[in-house]
């Protein structure tokens, strides 16, 4: 497969795009001349696993609700968890 050119500012101008979505090598210029290659290693997810993803989601979320647990106190115990972690 032949990769895709593309100019070393117009990557880093899309890169989370080109991180997440391409399933295409690109082949990063500069000035014309190739600096680097990108070569995606992620695959992307098929429609049954974003259904999982989904229903994963929702079940945390009742969880959270069944033991009146919100997201931000969530965060802020694993903020807390971070901080001790890394004493």
């Amino acid at each position: 497969m032949e990769p895709v050119r593309v100019g070393i500012r117009e990557f880093r101008d899309k890169l989370a795009a080109y991180l997440l979505e391409s399933d295409t090598p690109l082949a990063i210029t500069r000035h014309g001349d190739t600096v680097g290659y990108y070569l995606p290693a992620r695959r992307k997810r098929t429609e049954a696993e974003r259904a999982s993803l989904r229903e994963a989601a929702m079940r945390l979320q009742e969880m959270l609700a069944s033991e009146g647990i919100s997201e931000d106190q969530v965060l802020e115990d694993f903020r807390e968890w971070r901080k001790r972690r890394k004493q």
